[in-house]
């Protein structure tokens, strides 16, 4: 039980620590080093969807002699259409967006920064905690280094997300604790999503490569939708590739290095 509540902490810890930058930085991180910490977020999810989730996914239903491409088919469809609707009901705002998305709302412009960033986290969460659920349950062929791997991964990418949300809530006027204090906040639906996914998991366990594959559909619906347009916007690809190379090749070794 502790080696599953450190794994599910870990990605927590890592915006934690990013969200504490704001106590030691004066300015706003540079444009050119947040482009390219979104392209390695990205990097980082799209390894971690294909070997850490969709794999295993594909390898429990072969296991138990379906058609093995189903559960991943449909549990990938099922997690974009979740993230989907999430997007269009929950007012937030993206960073440099000079509009926010979703239903009209009077809430402050800091609110929902921190909702974007939430909306993010959440198939992050659900991401670590099927894993750690696949690990425990022993039918997922996922071992517990393959389960921290993917966990200390979403750590790394989590460090400079909590950086980007809180370094811009205090250029906007918030006081350094307030805005380490959201910046924080916005990683805690990690922990909570992932006990959810591992209850739920627990409950329907032959449900298990669906959820993996829902996670896995989560993840990619946020690189398409929100990582990489705000890392490319005005043409500027290139610090963004190389993040998502670096990240993507970080994940995937720590994956198969580790399983």
């Amino acid at each position: 039980m502790a080696t599953v509540f450190w794994g599910l902490m870990i990605p927590f810890a890592g915006t934690t620590l990013g969200a504490a930058c704001v106590f030691f930085m004066k300015r706003e991180m540079h444009d050119g080093v947040r482009r390219a910490l979104m392209g390695f977020a990205a990097g980082v999810m799209v390894a971690a969807s294909v070997w850490s989730l969709l794999i295993p996914s594909i390898e429990m239903a072969e296991a138990a002699k379906s058609l093995s491409f189903i559960p991943a088919l449909v549990g990938f469809l099922f997690g974009i259409a979740f993230l989907f609707s999430l997007d269009r009901i929950t007012p937030h705002l993206h960073i440099d967006a000079s509009a926010p998305e979703g239903p009209k709302s009077r809430l402050s412009r800091t609110l929902m920064l921190v909702f974007a960033v939430t909306l993010h986290n959440i198939p992050e969460g659900m991401a670590v905690g099927v894993v750690f659920a696949g690990m425990t349950s022993g039918t997922a062929n996922v071992s517990a280094a393959a389960a921290f791997a993917l966990s200390l991964g979403i750590a790394i990418q989590n460090f400079p997300e909590g950086a980007i949300i809180s370094m811009p809530l205090r250029t906007e006027g918030n006081s350094k604790a307030k805005s380490f204090w959201y910046g924080m906040l916005s990683g805690a639906v990690e922990p909570v999503a992932a006990v959810i996914t591992i209850l739920l998991t627990e409950t329907v366990l032959s449900a298990l490569p669906y959820f993996l594959s829902f996670a896995a559909g989560a993840m990619i619906y946020v690189v398409i939708e929100e990582l990489i347009p705000e890392a490319t916007r005005d043409d500027k690809t290139d610090v963004c590739t190389i993040g998502f190379a670096v990240g993507f090749a970080l994940m995937m070794v720590l994956d198969v290095a580790l399983s």
